[in-house]
């Protein structure tokens, strides 16, 4: 066997060689893959094997394209992208009837409405009395006001005291403002942002008190009142509809079908 002499390369030769040959590239994405370069020494100058290392840490750590988060130019900060399963699921619950554990009784149904039938009928036969002085009593807030007390009695808008201050106080500020600002678009939206900043401050929730100021405003018949409108119908009709509150409780309790 003939040996035959192997002269080695140089160094500046080999490093030139060696640059042409691989340059290994890094990426500034997590990678999924690693490469390495192991070196051992052949015939008289080293060579390079590339190893390649797959991150298990990486592969188990991988999640859904939608919860991919999206690297900045900053290295090190990391901003979460939002994702169609991170948004909120539209509710239709509020297109649903409310889920009660109890079905409402007999006595929920009649007691509230033979309430209401009563004060209409009452404030409508106070209308036939004033009708020749060109006044009613039977205004179009006042449905809502039944609805409240006959149906929800323990609802804050029921509080005797938020009705009194709401409905005393929005009918005053109704009538103050057509004072100054005469019929028209400015007269009302003065005096609904005066209401509910009234009833904020006051603590008076109670929102079928904000349509009395339009109503008068646009009703010529009730502009005679001036500001009488804040007793008649405003007052007055408190005191009817709480009355008429207390009676249709006291019989839905003692008298249950």
């Amino acid at each position: 066997m003939v040996l035959l002499p192997v002269k080695p390369l140089s160094f500046h030769r080999f490093q030139g060689f060696r640059r042409h040959l691989i340059t290994p590239t890094v990426s500034t994405a997590p990678a999924m893959v690693s490469a390495g370069f192991k070196s051992h020494h052949f015939v008289g100058f080293p060579s390079y094997d590339l190893c390649i290392h797959e991150s298990v840490r990486h592969m188990r750590s991988l999640r859904s394209w939608s919860n991919r988060r999206r690297v900045s130019k900053t290295v090190g900060v990391s901003m979460p992208v939002a994702s169609a399963e991170d948004l909120p699921a539209v509710s239709w619950d509020s297109w649903k009837p409310e889920k009660t554990t109890v079905a409402p009784s007999l006595s929920d149904v009649i007691w509230p409405a033979a309430g209401a039938f009563a004060a209409m009928a009452i404030m409508g036969r106070i209308d036939q009395m004033l009708n020749l002085k060109g006044i009613s009593m039977s205004v179009a807030p006042l449905g809502a006001v039944s609805a409240i007390l006959f149906t929800t009695p323990s609802a804050p808008a029921a509080r005797k005291y938020n009705i009194f201050m709401a409905q005393i106080g929005c009918a005053a500020i109704g009538v103050l403002a057509f004072s100054i600002f005469g019929p028209g678009w400015l007269s009302r939206s003065t005096a609904l942002a005066a209401s509910i900043a009234f009833m904020v401050i006051a603590r008076a929730n109670h929102p079928p008190a904000a349509s009395l100021p339009l109503l008068f405003i646009d009703g010529a018949k009730l502009q005679k009142l001036n500001f009488w409108y804040v007793l008649f119908p405003g007052a007055a009709a408190c005191i009817l509809l709480c009355f008429l509150q207390e009676i249709v409780c006291y019989l839905k309790k003692n008298l249950k079908f």
